[in-house]
């Protein structure tokens, strides 16, 4: 990730390409951080090229949105027959995918959403288990479309803002992943046990 950050600041006026294709990438599980490519972004349109702003947020954008389809079509097309690899059973455990299918089950939209937010290989994770549980395509496409944006624009405008201290903001995006994560299943843990008595009061009834 350094050597493509430091290239990526090397060639910063076609950074917009660099990093689009680079997000392309990530969607074939190449270990890029999608996080740390917006961050970039961001950064080099607060102190580098502000011309370039909105070229910038764009392509990130399609960059992100394009590979969440490129992982829902190969969920959809190829599935299962992926397990025979031992890579992929690492990278898209079944244990894993059989939660987030449950999630989007219980939760729907929500589940993209906030799953955007979370680090750690959940957002193909998310993506590849709507493609290969065959969720309906326009429903994915508005669904995901709104998730990535909204996820997209929080993190470049605060990115944007902070950008002259980009190293320090690099530092505790982990951190703030981690906090995200840490809220995500707390509050997944309440609704699980809120809808468990929900239906355990309509039995005794």
């Amino acid at each position: 990730m350094s050597y493509l950050i430091n290239f990526i600041i090397e060639h910063a006026q076609h950074a917009h390409y660099i990093i689009f294709f680079s997000l392309i990438l990530a969607g074939f599980s190449v270990p890029i951080s999608e996080d740390l490519m917006i961050i970039l972004g961001a950064t080099l349109a607060a102190t580098v090229i502000p011309k370039n702003t909105t070229i910038l947020f764009t392509s990130i954008f399609l960059g992100a949105y394009i590979s969440d389809w490129m992982v829902y079509f190969i969920g959809s097309i190829l599935g299962i027959k992926l397990w025979r690899y031992r890579w992929f059973k690492k990278t898209f455990p079944k244990k894993k995918l059989a939660k987030i299918k449950l999630f989007y089950k219980k939760y729907g939209f929500y589940t993209l959403l906030i799953g955007r937010f979370i680090p750690f290989g959940v957002r193909n994770c998310l993506f590849f288990t709507a493609g290969i549980s065959k969720m309906n395509k326009i429903k994915f496409g508005i669904s995901d479309g709104i998730a990535c944006f909204t996820s997209n624009i929080v993190l470049f405008t605060t990115a944007f803002y902070f950008g002259k201290n980009y190293t320090i903001f690099i530092k505790y995006m982990k951190k703030i992943n981690v906090i995200i994560f840490a809220v995500f299943v707390v509050t997944l843990i309440i609704i699980t046990l809120y809808y468990k008595r929900k239906k355990a009061k309509i039995k005794k009834c």
